[in-house]
């Protein structure tokens, strides 16, 4: 019994402590957040990014849905965040979700557009590190100006068909 013990401690533990270490060269995140001018549901050449926005990653057990792994992250001028992710979540579901914008007129979350889900894992075959997000958007209250025409010319593409 002692021998099947020390067997299953030899063999277990190394696979535990490899499963908590930190990946050797980090996962990068990469997304945008825009602001839809248009009220349009996606992003059209009239929508604009928005700098500062607040977004983070959640990644939830598979089975409970707890709440395992979360860290925060912020756009820059162009409105793309990069966040760093030091783990591997192979069997987990991670989400990119919107926390806040700091624009006041466009401070409403696009409904279909809060949150992405995310594959934050070294074993699915991508050689790189990076990671990319679907750009995840707010909406203003009132459309802006010109937008008429913005969302007819979408109107013109599916009339081609």
């Amino acid at each position: 019994m002692a021998k099947l013990a020390i067997f299953l401690a030899l063999c277990l533990l190394p696979a535990l402590a490899l499963a908590n270490r930190p990946l050797r060269r980090p996962l990068v995140l990469h997304g945008q957040v825009y602001c839809d001018t248009c009220l349009a549901g996606f992003e059209t050449s009239a929508s604009n990014y928005i700098a500062g926005a607040k977004v983070k990653v959640e990644c939830r057990d598979r089975n409970t849905m707890e709440l395992l792994y979360s860290k925060e992250g912020k756009t820059d001028s162009t409105g793309t965040y990069k966040i760093s992710i030091n783990e591997d979540h192979e069997n987990q579901l991670c989400d990119a979700l919107l926390v806040s914008s700091p624009q006041g007129d466009c401070s409403t979350v696009s409904p279909g557009r809060e949150r992405t889900r995310v594959i934050l894992t070294n074993y699915n075959g991508i050689a790189s590190e990076n990671r990319f997000a679907n750009a995840m958007g707010f909406t203003m209250k009132e459309p802006a100006a010109g937008c008429a025409d913005v969302l007819k010319q979408y109107q013109e593409f599916d009339n081609e068909n």
